[in-house]
């Protein structure tokens, strides 16, 4: 008969509660148990005295006699220092899945192709940009000449406000006949169409 030292829930819905049990391996997690060693309540703090409670005796017994612990009772038997655990390294999980190495190849890849690029438009501005700065220079200069003359600006920003206003009276015409037009032909289409 192969014996395992594993935990069986007792407790309530959320409410979780474990004894610690040595059982038949091929009986049911809750089910009938050989001797109950201990218990878990892993609703108390880490530090509290109450969490786990296991008899150390009757342990070393069942691990003599050849029981095999579950994983988190090792862990219990571990903290008391009944039982070695042995660490486990498996480098192989923490490895991420194919599809997700495509994607990362793929961002890495437009990651690459966004670097050189912002790399080619950095180095073609620096070269327009000694032009560019002569160019502004220039009308900065007109615009100071142009500001002279104080008293004749105003004059002209108030004829420049005006005429916009003129001009777009003068578009909203030409639209609204052909409005107009387009109303008349369905108008006659529709009177052809009847006789």
């Amino acid at each position: 008969m192969a014996v395992a030292i594993r935990l069986s829930r007792g407790g309530a819905k959320k409410r979780p509660y474990y004894r610690i049990v040595v059982a038949d391996s091929r009986r049911a997690r809750d089910g009938r148990y050989l001797e109950q060693i201990g218990h878990y309540n892993p609703l108390l703090a880490k530090d509290d005295p109450e969490r786990i409670k296991l008899n150390e005796e009757r342990a070393r017994y069942w691990l003599g006699v050849g029981a095999q612990p579950s994983d988190r009772v090792l862990r219990f038997l571990d903290a008391a220092g009944i039982q070695e655990r042995t660490a486990r390294s498996n480098p192989q999980k923490a490895e991420p899945g194919e599809k997700a190495k495509e994607r990362a190849e793929e961002k890495a890849t437009k990651a690459a192709d966004a670097e050189e690029a912002a790399k080619a438009a950095a180095e073609a501005p620096a070269e327009e940009a000694p032009a560019e700065e002569a160019a502004a220079e220039a009308p900065a200069e007109e615009t100071a000449a142009e500001e002279t003359p104080a008293e004749e600006a105003p004059a002209e920003e108030a004829a420049a406000e005006e005429a916009p206003v003129e001009e777009a009276k003068a578009e909203e015409a030409p639209a609204e006949e052909a409005k107009a037009d387009d109303a008349k032909a369905d108008d006659a289409g529709e009177e052809k169409a009847e006789g």
